[in-house]
C-alpha cells in the first residue's frame, strides 16, 4: 500500500512551521507531529498537554491519519474571548 501525504503546521507570532510528510498507512497524529520536526523547532510545545487537531477539529493523538490531512497544533489562548468581546462592546457605547 502506498504512503499517505499529510501536512503538519504550527504558528506563533514570530514563526510559522509548515511541513509536508509522507507516512505509512495507519500512522497516527502523534507520529506525524514527532516526525515533522516541529517539536525541535518549537521546544515550547508539550505534546501530551497541547491541543491538536485536523482541519480545525480537535482530535486525540492516537487518531489515524488519512491522505491529505492537515495536522494542527494549537497554542493556548492568551485572552478570554468572552472578556475580549465584552471590552469591545463597552468601547462602542
Amino acid at each position: 500500500m502506498a504512503d499517505i501525504r499529510v501536512q503538519v503546521c504550527y504558528a506563533r507570532p514570530d514563526m510559522q512551521f509548515l511541513r509536508d510528510l509522507e507516512l505509512p498507512h495507519g500512522a497516527t497524529l502523534q507520529v506525524a507531529v514527532e516526525q515533522s520536526g516541529v517539536l525541535q523547532a518549537a521546544p515550547e510545545i508539550e505534546l501530551g498537554a497541547s491541543r491538536v487537531g485536523i482541519y480545525g477539529k480537535l482530535k486525540a493523538l492516537d487518531t489515524v491519519l488519512r491522505e491529505h490531512d492537515r495536522v494542527e497544533i494549537y497554542r493556548p489562548l492568551t485572552a478570554d474571548p468572552k472578556e475580549s468581546r465584552r471590552k469591545r462592546a463597552v468601547k462602542k457605547d
